[in-house]
């Protein structure tokens, strides 16, 4: 192999994910110089996204010796100082291509980066061999391992050294044969708030997925200081924050405003902290309520934040937080529907019982299905859409609170003509307690998340389904206020 003269490359491998770099290596009479590490140039080059927290040698001076074969929970850059080494790497992740083989030598001009769950081994071809991996979680004897034995006949990987005059370990030797081989599952989705309205749907839209975690408030509560002993976050992909506090009147007192705060930015900051260590996917949940509604159009995601009350200040200072996550998702929406108490199943309790609400008819937005929330923020992960903030909301023409109740009434059999349109300052005027502000306007842009292949559902038919549905289902007595 030639040491010099090189120009840095990467180069793709039968195994998804894993890459062969070529590196530039300098020498004169002194000896020799190479950047065994240059994150921007070898990003820029096509090596995936690494940000390595733990660097280990490995010194052997027999030729022969040989490790192996192991497979661990975290990406490794791996490279030779000096010698030479024969390496074989073996997919041991889930998936289709499980067993599948590469071999390459390396030496100081050639390094390659082996991603999480595929099995490396390394036999060294010259005496006094030292080789450098770069890896991005800290060693944890807990951690899930998968291992192969070297000597594995589906494999059949073609020793230079055969394994019988090579130095192995006895644990190296003893390691399964592939057909014995759990392979090492694909790191996990957790979901927050996986009780609300958005996180039962999110349960309906990932079924039983092995890969994905539920947790309510009493698995994770995002306002206790150990956030960051209370998972193995490197076992972790993505972390999708559907937990918040979300009372909006009772945000506006004391005891509510500590709380708000609280959850919405003190717990929030922990996990985007952890996240952006972690290399992990940050989806987070907005609200129209980081407007202030002042606009005669829909908002775009790049509008400037104007909360009016405590609330929406709590989720526009999560938001800012969040967008400082390398991999970020900040799905917005507003007014949803779902499985639980809501707006929707309070209207037709009231039209089944008799009553005739009067409903604020000067706030304007689009009702939002669970369900398609928790589909869009599917399809941003799947397709690996660029990171950033995305509008998520039913599609159609934005209405009001009173308009969407006189669909209710009528989709229910009963008179539309029933619910009484009132102002907003009419309806709370009357009311006990701290009232908190509410934009006009909360219709959201939906271009954005257009552009990327999804389309959101027509509001008119979401809620006939939704309506037919409830209509369906028995027991329902919803205790959600009208608003």
């Amino acid at each position: 192999m030639t040491l010099y003269g090189k120009v840095l490359r990467v180069e793709a491998t039968p195994i998804p994910g894993l890459v062969v770099v070529e590196l530039p290596v300098h020498g004169d009479n002194r000896g020799w110089f190479k950047e065994n590490w240059q994150r921007e140039k070898m990003i820029a080059a096509g090596l995936p996204e690494f940000e390595p927290v733990q660097n280990n040698v490995s010194f052997n001076d027999v030729v022969g010796t040989t490790r192996g074969i192991h497979a661990e929970p975290w990406d490794k850059f791996v490279s030779v100082a000096t010698g030479r080494i024969f390496g074989a790497w073996v997919d041991l992740r889930t998936g289709p291509e499980f067993g599948t083989v590469f071999t390459a030598q390396l030496d100081p001009s050639r390094a390659v980066f082996v991603p999480r769950g595929v099995g490396n081994a390394f036999q060294t071809l010259e005496p006094d061999t030292a080789y450098i991996y770069l890896v991005n979680d800290h060693y944890s004897p807990d951690a899930v391992y998968t291992f192969l034995n070297l000597a594995d006949e589906t494999v059949a990987i073609n020793w230079p050294i055969p394994l019988d005059r090579a130095e192995l370990s006895a644990k190296d030797r003893a390691h399964p044969r592939l057909a014995d081989v759990a392979p090492l599952p694909p790191r996990k989705i957790l979901i927050l708030g996986a009780n609300g309205q958005l996180g039962r749907a999110l349960r309906e839209v990932y079924g039983a997925a092995s890969h994905v975690e539920f947790a309510g408030r009493y698995d994770l509560d995002l306002t206790t200081s150990d956030i960051a002993s209370a998972r193995r976050w490197g076992e972790y992909d993505v972390v999708i924050n559907a937990a918040a506090y979300t009372a909006v009147d009772a945000a506006e007192t004391p005891e509510g405003r500590e709380a708000a705060w609280a959850t919405n930015v003190t717990g929030v900051s922990k996990l985007a902290k952890i996240a952006a260590a972690k290399g992990i996917i940050f989806v987070h949940i907005s609200s129209d309520y980081v407007f202030d509604g002042t606009t005669t159009r829909a908002y775009k995601e790049n509008d400037p934040l104007s909360p009016l009350g405590v609330y929406g200040q709590t989720k526009a200072a999560g938001d800012h937080v969040v967008a400082t996550v390398p991999h970020h998702y900040i799905v917005r929406t507003s007014w949803v529907i779902g499985d639980g108490s809501n707006f929707v199943r309070t209207m037709l309790s009231l039209a089944q019982r008799g009553i005739n609400p009067s409903v604020v008819n000067d706030q304007w937005g689009r009702l939002t299905s669970s369900s398609d929330l928790a589909r869009a923020i599917r399809h941003l992960l799947e397709t690996r859409a660029p990171y950033g903030t995305y509008n998520v909301t039913g599609s159609g023409e934005p209405t009001t609170w009173a308009d969407i109740a006189r669909q209710v009434f009528s989709l229910a059999g009963q008179d539309a003509n029933r619910v009484k349109g009132i102002s907003t300052e009419e309806y709370f005027a009357s009311a006990n307690g701290s009232v908190a502000p509410r934009p006009r306007n909360s219709a959201l842009d939906l271009s954005k998340i257009e552009s990327t292949g999804y389309g959101p559902v027509d509001v008119d038919k979401f809620l006939a389904a939704y309506v037919q549905s409830a209509v369906g289902s028995a027991g329902q007595r919803p205790t959600a206020r009208i608003e």
